[in-house]
């Protein structure tokens, strides 16, 4: 279990360096892979320093990033605390709080202003052209889970229902993947910087305008669809406006796009779910939330039962 008060103490010590004063109060934060804590001035996050090491990555590229895309970083390194050593980020707060899964509480018109400010965001990542250090970074191979060919999806999913000795996925579910991948668009290509991790939950809003995009610890060379599929997916009953928005920003037909969405969708919801498989006893809710996306992708036709 983690030492909470440890974690408290390391990230007030971490600010007050990168700050050169007392940074006041800090509030921990809900993260699903670090501890988060948060001032008036900062942010720290830490992770024990022999848990993973997607930080070293957004710490490496922070400072090369577009301007104004995101939170600039402090100081990073690692900290001794006691017999201990912790990783560490410590970025300027950046004014605004995340708007969250499926942008709950937004109207209409809002989600459509941030929608295009997202975009815009985005097309500004995607535009960027790294060099030396950083480009060999984002090109080094990445575990994202994501789409790769339809012929590489038909053999997760044939993998899957491998693994799946208790039929817990309906034959309708693999039916309905393999539809998807024998239809999926054109093998990915690794032409632009992505994110790869931009749902609502990582990006800063504030009086109706995006302020930053946090988390660039699965950034990678991909294509812009791996974007789009995050920042629309994740926008509950505003799917729609999203990808209008992005459909008119980037000039893509509507189908094309729904149909990259939907194959991103399948390739991350197999990778979830055959993890699950392979680790039983610890993953049953995760297996649970991954099926029954699945049966509303596949049976349901998600990205498109509300086309026109």
């Amino acid at each position: 279990m983690p030492d909470v008060r440890r974690d408290h103490d390391a990230a007030r010590a971490i600010a007050e360096a990168a700050l050169g004063h007392d940074p006041g109060p800090l509030a921990a934060v809900e993260s699903r892979s670090h501890h988060v804590y948060v001032g008036s001035d900062t942010v720290v996050k830490i992770i024990d320093a022999g848990g993973h090491t997607r930080l070293n990555r957004e710490i490496a590229l922070a400072p090369h990033l577009p301007a104004g895309l995101a939170a600039p970083l402090l100081g990073s390194g690692v900290h001794r605390l006691g017999t201990d050593d912790i990783r560490y980020a410590c970025y300027v707060r950046v004014p605004g709080a995340a708007p969250g899964m499926g942008l709950p509480g937004v109207d209409g018109e809002t989600a459509r202003l941030l929608a295009r400010e997202a975009v815009q965001r985005l097309g500004a990542l995607h535009d960027w052209v790294p060099s030396g250090d950083v480009e060999e970074l984002l090109r080094e191979p990445l575990d994202h889970g994501g789409f790769v060919s339809g012929p590489a999806l038909i053999g997760e999913v044939e993998n899957l229902a491998a693994l799946d000795g208790q039929g817990a996925v309906p034959r309708r579910v693999l039916d309905g993947l393999t539809a998807i991948a024998e239809r999926a668009p054109l093998p990915a290509r690794a032409v632009v910087p992505v994110h790869a991790d931009c749902h609502w939950d990582n990006w800063l809003v504030r009086d109706r305008s995006v302020t930053a995009l946090l988390d660039f610890e699965w950034a990678r060379f991909g294509e812009p669809a791996d974007d789009w599929f995050f920042l629309a997916r994740f926008s509950g009953p505003h799917l729609e406006t999203v990808l209008d928005v992005i459909a008119g920003a980037t000039g893509t037909p509507a189908e094309t796009l729904r149909g990259q969405c939907e194959a991103r969708e399948a390739a991350h919801l197999v990778a979830d779910l055959r993890i699950a498989f392979e680790n039983p006893g610890s993953h049953e809710e995760m297996a649970a939330d991954r099926l029954r996306d699945l049966e509303e992708l596949t049976v349901g036709r998600y990205w498109w039962h509300h086309a026109r």
